[in-house]
Order: C-alpha cells, then structure tokens, then sequence
C-alpha cells in the first residue's frame, strides 16, 4: 500500500468513529417514545414525537452505515476498541439504539408508516437489538476477565451499558405481544422478557457495589467521565418500565394466577426502585453540577444524560398507570421536562462538534513530562 493511500485511512473521518456514538441515537429515540408513554397528552407532543422518531431512524441509517465502513476500512482501530476497557462497554449502546429505535417505531410511528410497516419494523429491530445484546452482555464482559487489564479504582458506570441492554429488551418486548398468536407464542415471549429482566437485574447488582466503592474510596469520577454517573438510572427506570409493561402483556398471556401477580409486583418492585432512582439522580446531578464548577467541558459522555432519564420517565409512567396516582403522573412529566432539556443541549453540542470536526478527530494524547535537565556545577 502507498504511503498516500495509508495516510489517507490514517486521516479518514470515520477512523475515529467509535461504538459510544450510538448513545446518541438511544437518546433520540427515547424522547419519542418516553413522549409516547406519558399519561399527560399536551397539544402538539404527537407530532413532535413523530418528528425526533424520524430524526432517530435516519440518525440509526446513517450510523450503521458508517460503523460498517469503519470496520471495513479501519479493522485495526475497530479491534483496538473492543480491546480497551474505556471504550468496549459502548458496544451495548449498538443493541440498545436498534431497540430504542424499534421502540419507538411501534409507539409513534404507526402514523407515519402505517401500523403493519410498525409491528415489522420494530420485529426486525427487537430480534437484531437483542441478538446483540446477549452477544454483548456476555462478550464484554469475558473480555474484561480475559483480555483487559483493569487496575483497582478503575470501575466505572460504563460497565452497565452491555448488562442493561436485555433489559431493554424486556421493556420493549412486551408491546409485540398483541401482535404473536395467542397462546404458546405469547406466553413464550412473555416469559422470555422475564427471563431477559432476570439475568440483566443481577448482573447490574453485581456491577453497582462495584462503582459505589469506588466513589468512595478513590473519589468523584474524571471530569469527562462525570455524566456517565446518570448511566446507573437506566437499569433503574428500565426495570420499572420493563415489570409495568410486562403487568399489561401478561394479561391474556399468561395463566390467571401469574396473571393476577404481575400487577402487584409492578407496583411492588417498581415503586421502591424509583426511589432509589431519584435518590441517585440527586447524587448524580450534585456530581456534575461540581464538575461544572471545575471546568467539565462537551464530550460525548453528556448523551449520559438522555436515555437514563429517559427510562425514569417511562417507568414513572407505568407505576403512573398501574397505581392512578396523580404524584407519579406529574414526576413523569418533569422528568420528560428534564429529559427534552437534556437531549437539546447534548443534541446542538454534538451537531456543532460535528460541523467543526472535533468530535471525529483523533484523540489528543497525554502530555508527556519533561526530561529531567541536570545542571552541572563548578
């Protein structure tokens, strides 16, 4: 190969393209369909829902397309990213943005594309995110035994994103109930969601000890790395969201006695989790107000902000919807209030980073001190 021809791969715009750029498109998607779920219908959201669903879909296109090419043209520095632990984790963004968006096709996109064109759609996109995400929830972490050298203090909420990526499978799955054929095929799909919210509720109980200890001991995270403190909400509101939804599919579904339970353990498990949801939002949220006021600048890490809260939006309206309470319904709306705020700054900061070209080139590499000088004497 010339030496044109290599710099021209080295210099590539893609080259640098990496598996956290997903987050962006699991934060699109989810304003659509935390939109969707909300109890409250405010005139307009409709339609603005179906607006950032079409943003969310195109945005999906255009990055699968281009993460094909990065891998075609730039296997190197793709291997070199599954084989850091900063940056392999993101692979379960991949997994959650097919489903996120596939969500969303079901929930506000029957409008624009027509209810059958929905359900196949969001079929296609379930099945392929949640492919992807048990390859991702059980690869990354065999890399992280075997093949990442990780030192004590290095844990790190980014360790959530493989492990959640079932949940959101539990969560979305149960909207394609309806649409199997009644009987064994429901009932299967049902189970299966349950099973999905299992292994990525344990696997998150084990990842959470883990970074708490190390807030404690080794002190708040890296500047940049602040916001991904939000990560810890998703498994957290999804959880809820995913035993709410699975309460609505098991009706029909299932045999009346765990029928009649999935109601109560909704509520039951939901209401004490979002608890602890807003108690680590308000923890979260104090850590990054004063990384703020040391200088936390724009990085990708700010899409941390969006699908987290998002999810605490939908699993406030579930408990919203399985309880009547008004409280739930309101906390539901100002979460989304939060959540529209978050995904705009994160959303004009990525396209500016873009338009500038900073967000796609090459990362700057750490300062190297300086040699020692010795002074001689006389």
């Amino acid at each position: 190969m010339s030496a044109s021809a290599t710099t021209a791969r080295t210099t590539s715009p893609l080259r640098h393209l990496g598996p956290n750029w997903y987050a962006a498109v699991m934060g699109t998607a989810i304003v659509a369909s935390a939109g969707a779920a909300l109890p409250v219908r405010p005139p307009g959201l409709r339609g603005a829902c179906e607006a950032v669903w079409a943003l969310s879909a195109a945005a999906l296109a255009v990055l699968l397309v281009a993460r094909a090419v990065h891998w075609a043209r730039h296997s190197d520095q793709a291997r070199r990213h599954l084989g850091d632990p900063a940056v392999a984790p993101f692979y379960g963004c991949a997994a959650m943005a097919l489903l996120a968006v596939g969500g969303a096709t079901l929930s506000v996109g029957p409008g624009v594309v027509g209810q059958g064109a929905a359900v196949t759609a969001d079929a296609v996109l379930w099945v392929a995110g949640t492919v992807t995400g048990l390859a991702a929830a059980a690869g990354i972490p065999y890399l992280m035994v075997t093949r990442h050298r990780i030192e004590p203090g290095q844990a790190s909420p980014v360790w959530l994103l493989p492990v959640v990526a079932p949940m959101v499978s539990a969560a979305l799955g149960p909207a394609l109930v309806p649409h199997l054929p009644a009987g064994q095929w429901r009932a299967a799909m049902v189970l299966a969601c349950y099973g999905l919210f299992g292994m990525s509720l344990l696997a998150t109980l084990l990842i959470l000890p883990a970074v708490f200890a190390r807030l404690i001991h080794h002190g708040p995270l890296p500047l940049a790395l602040t916001p991904a403190l939000f990560l810890v909400l998703g498994p957290l509101g999804q959880s809820t969201t995913a035993v709410g939804n699975l309460a609505d599919a098991a009706q029909g579904a299932l045999p009346a006695p765990y029928a009649h339970a999935a109601a109560p353990f909704a509520v039951l498990y939901g209401a004490p989790v979002m608890g602890f949801a807003l108690l680590w939002l308000a923890l979260a949220a104090a850590l990054v107000l004063r990384a703020f006021r040391q200088g936390m600048g724009f990085a990708m890490t700010w899409w941390a902000f969006t699908f987290p809260i998002g999810t605490c939006v939908t699993g406030a309206a579930a408990l919203s919807r399985h309880t009547g309470l008004h409280a739930l319904t309101w906390l539901s709306a100002g979460l989304y209030i939060l959540l529209v705020a978050a995904w705009a700054v994160a959303a004009a900061r990525t396209a500016h980073g873009l338009v500038s070209g900073r967000l796609l080139a090459a990362p700057r590499p750490a300062p190297q001190p300086l040699p020692a000088v010795r002074v001689r004497t006389t």
